[in-house]
């Protein structure tokens, strides 16, 4: 039986730091399906579609790896899929922080694992936050991002 993750995120865009996040999580797991949240409340840079488009190329060669997107809780989402295992990346403390409690919540009324990978110091400081603030401001970004984010 594959062992499966899922690896939920706005991913608006996807960054090496993502991409470094499941890269890593292909050494401990069989499958990881990146699910691409939406939120009605949020306001998104790119489409759900070109968020998808984004990742699906980038991972095209990549088997193992399947995209999903999906609204409403990701706990949820793991009992639709089966899934017992969430993968999140961390940058620094406060993102430690935040995804502790996340892991809690989805452990206490999901029964669901969430593993932690670090990012590497050379990504530490990226986030698609970062990214879109470049993107609005005329900056080059591409250098953080996949090839297959473009504008």
């Amino acid at each position: 039986m594959k062992k499966k993750a899922i690896f939920p995120g706005s991913f608006d865009p996807i960054t090496i730091g993502h991409i470094e996040i499941v890269k890593k999580s292909l050494k401990i797991f069989d499958e990881i399906i990146i699910a691409i949240g939406t939120n009605s409340e949020k306001e998104y840079m790119f489409s759900e579609n070109q968020r998808q488009n984004f990742i699906i190329e980038h991972f095209e060669n990549e088997k193992n790896v399947k995209v999903v997107a999906y609204e409403g809780l990701t706990f949820e989402l793991c009992k639709k899929l089966k899934l017992k295992y969430i993968i999140r990346g961390v940058r620094n403390i406060l993102d430690f922080e935040y995804e502790k409690n996340m892991a809690e919540f989805n452990r206490n009324i999901g029964e669901i694992e969430t593993i932690i990978i670090t990012s590497s110091n050379k990504n530490s400081h990226i986030s698609s936050t970062l990214v879109k603030e470049l993107i609005k401001n005329n900056s080059d970004f591409q250098h953080l991002v996949p090839g297959s984010v473009r504008i």
